[in-house]
């Protein structure tokens, strides 16, 4: 990427980048000090509104107090992609599918026409900022985003989503501080959209239920695969795909899909809220099942083409852990990193860090082979006195604990099959709940994926839940041998943690493999028996780590239930009073905000407040 010269602009002696990601989705913002992450949360967490695409006003002005600076203190305001670029896309894709496209263009018009085209000016309007403005391409951004904060100096980057303002899908290059796009995909053609196809004929909300197909492929067989691959999609053995458009709907009218491809797999899409049958579960399976083998095929020709060690991935696709656990154990790299805020939430650290290392040209730097992320525990936090202030004005009642006796407490309450939310420190970036924001709970119990997904998420009850386990003992329980602390990567259970059971005995079909109990933490084995592993670590999160010892150290297991602080439809915890509303309208046993333990049966009910099951939108 090529910025006017006359842009330029010296380096002071401290250097503020703000990166701004907003107008599509997960809208969020970053705030990078020479270089160095200082705060990053998406808007959604402070408006409540779940995957939030506003312009972010409430995550940049939290990222300015964290550093305790004003608007005036900015030096470069980065925007994730260049929206005149877009623009010209969606004109073109109208009027190649003319007549039909009218429609979808028409409905685009509004937004476009009210801030989108005009996205300079709204963000020096909102910010009351004059200085400098860039905008990185979108898969510039992404790209960014997974290189940069990575514990590599050297790699090959792949970027994978839906669509940017072009480009569906890269790979190049970053050596030290300079990232080279070599090749890309452009629209239609798109894993992304694909999967997100398919996530709308099986009756889950696009760009929010991807996680929910992926989730229950495992309860089904790739058996339409063949058809996916025969008609759908022409794959090349270099990864390189394009998708026959007369059976998608996306690039002119208002759906994802349409008749042709309702014919092709002999229904119409399911209705969201329906019944799931075992051939819906089928389909799951086997799009999950082509996901991996387009991804695969791309890895393998990046790997051959580019030599690197290292591997750094990114964009919306980059979080389908199923497919990076292939990847992970099926390519040649060494080592892979996933950042974290694969979605457009990491567009405003990608962009930030370009314009810090590529447009100002500052080296990058690892220290001790680590990433840049802190964990990914970049949002806001609260101290004592203001939770205790909180709980005395909501007449919660509570006890303190010393520190020295937080660990020991929950994890005799964990071991007594309690359920907890837990609140502590600052807040994760992205979209896992990493033990800042979690609700966790006893990953041995044969019973917790029923009670925490019908009673307290109120989800579907085929989804997953991941497990925390220490890190020096993940080897022990997952077939993985790296650290994976993002919760990015999907492995088997260890063999040796499994029961009698094996697929030639299991004859139970669909939901009803759920009631299969599969290992010695069944609450965290998926029907595959597979797990989304999340290692904790001492440096990175002392006191999640030290809870999670203590239950080790009292029932000989290293692993527990980690999920996030949040139930379906709203967006994870951010505030103690977001917490505490979480808390008294599930089925929750405990809450410890911070040092302060609360009990269920000990509290009054809320007063006058709302009908929260019917307040947030179901996805």
């Amino acid at each position: 990427m090529i910025f006017p010269e006359a842009l330029f602009k010296e380096k002071t002696n401290i250097m503020y980048i703000l990166g701004i990601s907003a107008f599509y989705h997960d809208s969020a913002a970053c705030l990078v000090k020479d270089g160095n992450i200082v705060a990053a949360a998406q808007e959604e967490r402070f408006t409540r509104k779940k995957h939030d695409m506003n312009f972010p006003a409430k995550a940049i002005e939290y990222c300015l107090k964290e550093a305790g600076i004003t608007i005036n203190d900015i030096n470069y305001v980065g925007f994730y992609d260049k929206p005149f670029i877009k623009f010209e896309r969606i004109l073109y894709s109208a009027f190649q599918y003319a007549p039909i496209g009218i429609g979808m263009f028409l409905k685009a018009m509004p937004p476009w026409l009210k801030q989108k085209l005009f996205t300079r000016k709204v963000i020096h309007k909102e910010l009351k900022y004059e200085g400098e403005l860039l905008f990185t391409e979108h898969h510039e951004s992404h790209a960014a985003s997974a290189y940069y904060p990575s514990p590599y100096t050297d790699a090959a980057i792949i970027t994978v989503d839906g669509v940017g303002e072009w480009t569906t899908t890269s790979y190049g290059i970053g050596e030290d501080n300079k990232i080279t796009i070599l090749s890309d995909i452009k629209f239609p053609h798109s894993i992304g959209l694909l999967y997100s196809a398919f996530t709308y004929y099986l009756g889950f909300k696009v760009n929010s239920g991807e996680y929910k197909v992926m989730g229950l492929a495992p309860y089904g067989k790739p058996k339409y695969a063949h058809i996916i691959f025969e008609k759908l999609v022409d794959l090349k053995e270099d990864g390189s795909f394009k998708l026959n458009m007369q059976y998608f709907n996306y690039g002119a009218g208002l759906t994802m899909t349409n008749s042709k491809f309702d014919t092709l797999f002999g229904d119409k899409p399911r209705k969201s809220e329906s019944k799931l049958t075992q051939k819906d579960m089928d389909i799951a399976s086997s799009i999950q099942f082509v996901t991996e083998e387009i991804m695969l095929r791309i890895v393998k020709h990046v790997y051959k083409l580019t030599k690197k060690k290292n591997l750094c991935m990114a964009g919306g696709v980059a979080l389908n852990c199923v497919a990076n656990g292939r990847i992970l154990r099926e390519s040649s790299f060494d080592n892979i990193w996933v950042t974290p805020a694969s979605g457009d939430a990491g567009g405003a650290l990608g962009t930030a860090l370009f314009i810090w290392h590529q447009y100002l040209d500052n080296k990058k730097v690892v220290i001790d082979n680590k990433d840049k992320l802190s964990g990914t525990y970049l949002g806001p936090s609260f101290n004592s006195s203001e939770i205790e202030k909180f709980l005395i004005e909501n007449k919660a009642n509570f006890i303190k604990l010393e520190n020295s006796e937080l660990p020991g407490k929950i994890a005799d309450l964990i071991s007594e099959e309690k359920v907890i939310g837990w609140f502590q420190g600052r807040m994760e970036f992205g979209p896992r709940a990493l033990g800042a924001r979690s609700i966790i709970a006893d990953a041995r119990s044969k019973n917790m994926q029923l009670i925490m997904n019908q009673k307290i998420k109120f989800r579907e009850s085929f989804r997953p839940f991941a497990p925390s386990v220490l890190e020096e003992h993940v080897s022990e329980y997952f077939d993985i041998h790296q650290e994976s602390p993002y919760m990015l990567f999907v492995a088997d259970v260890a063999k040796e943690k499994l029961t009698n059971f094996s697929d030639n005995q299991d004859d139970k079909c669909g939901l009803d493999k759920l009631n299969v109990i599969r290992s010695e933490i069944p609450a965290v084995t998926h029907v595959d028996c597979t797990a989304r592993v999340q290692t904790v670590n001492r440096d990175e999160n002392p006191l999640y780590y030290d809870t999670i010892k203590k239950f080790y150290e009292k029932t000989g297991c290293p692993v527990i239930i980690n999920t996030s602080f949040n139930v379906r439809g709203e967006p994870i915890v951010c505030t103690p009073e977001d917490a505490f509303k979480c808390f008294m309208r599930t089925n929750m046993d405990y809450l410890i905000l911070g040092n302060y333990l609360l009990e269920k049966e000990e509290q009054a009910e809320l007063k006058n407040d709302i009908d929260w099951k019917n307040e947030f939108e179901l996805d």
